[in-house]
């Protein structure tokens, strides 16, 4: 009697380890899936701002929540963490577009996604207001929520923008 119940035992735990993993890789296969169209919509979504950028219909900017981090890494004349979109838009990005005659026109190289973060590898030239071009390289890490930015990091080359922020006067400044 005592070997019958053994294999009774045994089987019932066999089967509850079965069934428990059977169960846990339908989630974890879920999870997967969930975090792939995540990342397939998260893509999508910024490679739309970048066309609406090059286009100038639109740019990445828009897709940041009013309360964003953007981060510019590095040394350059403008390298800090800049809280709220606002103050970002307000410090960098209007007094950098007033010193452009032709706006920058990004083209992306690569654009990789992590779970919720899209890294976006791109160049992205110019015209400053004095005629000369502004070419630079830029790796932006962004992380996103609800199809927005709320963090961002910037990687580009400093001289190149230190030199543009230096030489060009922004239209309007005093």
């Amino acid at each position: 009697m005592q070997i019958g119940k053994g294999h009774a035992v045994r089987n019932v735990i066999l089967t509850l380890v079965v069934f428990t993993l059977s169960t846990n890789a339908g989630g974890i296969m879920s999870a997967r899936s969930n975090a792939a169209t995540t990342e397939s919509r998260n893509k999508s979504i910024v490679e739309a701002s970048f066309k609406a950028w090059s286009d100038g219909t639109g740019s990445p900017y828009n897709l940041l929540t009013d309360d964003a981090t953007w981060t510019i890494v590095g040394r350059s004349a403008a390298s800090k963490t800049y809280h709220g979109r606002e103050a970002f838009m307000r410090e960098v990005i209007h007094p950098f577009n007033a010193r452009m005659r032709e706006p920058l026109k990004p083209a992306i190289r690569r654009i990789y996604t992590d779970g919720d973060t899209v890294i976006v590898f791109f160049d992205a030239r110019g015209t400053a207001r004095d005629g000369k071009p502004y070419i630079n390289t830029y790796a932006w890490f962004l992380d996103m929520r609800d199809g927005r930015v709320t963090a961002a990091s910037a990687f580009f080359d400093s001289l190149e923008f230190n030199e543009l922020w230096t030489r060009v006067t922004p239209l309007g400044a005093k």
